[in-house]
């Protein structure tokens, strides 16, 4: 019979006599998601909600006919700097180097976007406001790094750096990829028998919650047929 097992963190482990967390089952499903990347700047957590966001689909109807600032420079952060131009009337984006990592089909509709302006060799310093975001500070991070901190109001900040699986735990008993993502053989198994995955621990690419569930809804109906066939 097949059993699948995983050394689970101990919430109790502070405890003096911490209980035994160790689960046998003939079958798992790991759908423990990603977390964005922040910036890991105060007033940034600060204003969590309140104007800073790191998911355009989600929340940029909210900033319609606003201006808006996306910091990244990859696929992520040019999808999401194009979302915006639905919703916003200006979006700046704001990246560390001279030159975009993204797709070269992806920067061609940036640069042909006139809502979009780019400020290449610059970092968010301050993310300005109170109650909610009212501007960013910039500074130059370039080689030559003339310029001064810039300041520039806005009403919103998307951060788009990218994600990172909460697969930590798993590491070393299922196969992932070079970013910790959980890799998909077929039909949501795993490089381990029994064991499946599904959301955004598994997936790079889509972050979405629709999405996310579909591949639970598969994940779950394979369980099934998986069980069916051996027991």
């Amino acid at each position: 019979n097949q059993i699948s097992s995983f050394q689970l963190p101990n919430p109790a482990s502070n405890l003096k006599h911490p209980t035994s967390n160790t689960l046998l089952t003939k079958s798992v499903i790991i759908a423990t998601g990603a977390k964005a990347l922040w910036l890991n700047l105060p007033s940034e957590q600060r204003l969590r909600g309140h104007g800073v966001s790191a998911c355009a689909t989600c929340d940029g109807f909210f900033f319609r006919d606003k201006t808006v600032a996306v910091v990244g420079g990859g696929d992520t952060a040019l999808e999401e700097a194009l979302t915006l131009t639905k919703f916003a009337k200006k979006i700046y984006i704001i990246h560390r180097r001279d030159f975009f990592r993204a797709s070269k089909i992806m920067q061609d509709r940036i640069f042909k976007n006139e809502k979009i302006e780019i400020i290449w060799n610059s970092a968010v310093e301050e993310i300005m406001g109170e109650k909610r975001v009212e501007g960013i500070k910039i500074k130059n991070v370039g080689v030559l790094r003339a310029k001064p901190v810039q300041e520039i109001k806005l009403d919103g900040v998307f951060v788009a750096i990218g994600h990172k699986p909460d697969t930590d735990l798993f590491k070393g008993q299922v196969e992932m990829d070079e970013k910790g993502y959980i890799n998909i053989l077929k039909r949501r198994s795993t490089s381990v028998p029994g064991v499946f995955a599904a959301g955004d621990c598994a997936d790079p690419y889509n972050r979405q919650a629709v999405t996310a569930a579909g591949t639970g809804v598969e994940a779950a109906w394979e369980v099934e047929r998986n069980l069916e066939a051996r027991y």
